[in-house]
């Protein structure tokens, strides 16, 4: 999230910056007069916005409005996972104030530090480029931060009571699959074969560790300075423990390459069609290369991370056809629940 994202706060999202300042006031030191808000345009999830104190910038995290996906967008979770880990994987923001008091601005909030940096979206930045080596680099950077979160002992950072232990596959199966039969709406696939295929074809876990479940470029700040070098990851709303397969499934998800077409290219969110860039089958064989998991049964956690991200999609798309929020960028998602079915059906015929 850099600064010049942030755009004046949607009508909708709005809340009472007077009360949120006296609050935050008494909990975080020098914080002078009360802070111009912005809100960052990205929040198809949990709102992100900008708190603009004239000596420093702050980012305040809260949920959104209308029907929400029971236990999701949960701050007292985010802030703990994050606090946690933190000591043990430095690329955390630092947690500043946790807000559990509804009277303040209508429901939990959390706030944090801002990571001045570079987020990467489907195009470059003006002014940076990178060669197809140094595209490939930064590449082996990302996962390899993946790699490194895989590796924490979940008890040193305090989390071992966050997932549910063994079984996280089967879970995942039944939870995404129940989540989209709620949020189907009239233009977009049933699903029903790609449900019935993966709660055939799941495989037992690999692993039980912390996992991102959101692990994607744009959640990933690098050094302004030095672009190959990563010093943050954000959005950790969707951690627990679970299947490091999974995690990997679910951030490929978004992964889209030059021969995906251009209706996947004009969904991309991330510049991983640029030259250089490894493809999704070299991120597989680079991240299991490092982690000695297997890589055999693959096309299962691509398809899952398929239709996860299809359920994602709809029940985003969910809100704004039943009018409980008016982002129009929400308009048109349905035509990715689409996409997103005929790549998951493309790859089970080919199984």
């Amino acid at each position: 999230m850099t600064v010049e994202e942030a755009r004046a706060v949607r009508g909708e999202d709005g809340f009472d910056v007077g009360a949120m300042n006296s609050w935050l006031a008494e909990r975080v030191d020098g914080l002078a007069g009360e802070p111009e808000v912005r809100q960052f345009p990205g929040g198809a999830s949990n709102l992100t916005y900008l708190l603009r104190y004239p000596d420093r910038d702050l980012i305040l995290r809260r949920p959104p409005g209308g029907t929400k996906a029971k236990s999701a967008h949960d701050m007292r979770r985010e802030h703990r996972i994050q606090s946690g880990l933190k000591p043990v994987f430095p690329y955390v923001p630092e947690m500043l104030a946790l807000c559990t008091d509804e009277s303040v601005i209508g429901g939990d909030f959390y706030v944090m530090e801002k990571l001045d940096g570079i987020i990467l979206r489907r195009e470059l930045p003006s002014g940076l480029t990178l060669t197809p080596a140094e595209a490939r680099q930064l590449c082996h950077s990302v996962i390899d931060r993946l790699v490194e979160l895989h590796s924490i002992d979940p008890d040193e950072a305090g989390l071992s009571d966050i997932g549910k232990g063994r079984g996280y596959v089967r879970r995942q199966v039944t939870g995404w699959s129940d989540r989209y039969r709620r949020a189907q709406t009239w233009n977009v696939p049933s699903y029903r074969r790609v449900m019935a295929w993966l709660d055939a074809n799941q495989p037992d876990d690999v692993r039980t560790c912390v996992i991102h479940n959101d692990y994607r470029f744009d959640n990933v700040v690098l050094d302004a300075g030095d672009p190959q070098r990563i010093i943050g990851i954000l959005d950790w709303e969707m951690a627990t423990l679970g299947d490091p397969l999974m995690d990997l499934g679910g951030g490929l998800a978004y992964w889209m390459q030059t021969d995906d077409g251009r209706l996947a290219l004009a969904h991309a969110r991330q510049p991983t069609h640029l030259p250089g860039m490894l493809t999704r089958r070299e991120v597989v064989e680079y991240y299991c290369a490092r982690t000695g998991l297997p890589s055999d049964n693959w096309t299962f956690y691509e398809v899952f991370g398929l239709f996860r991200l299809a359920v994602i999609a709809q029940q985003i798309y969910y809100r704004y056809y039943h009018k409980q929020t008016h982002n129009p960028a929400f308009k048109r998602m349905w035509i990715l629940v689409r996409y997103l079915h005929r790549r998951a059906a493309r790859l089970i015929r080919a199984a």
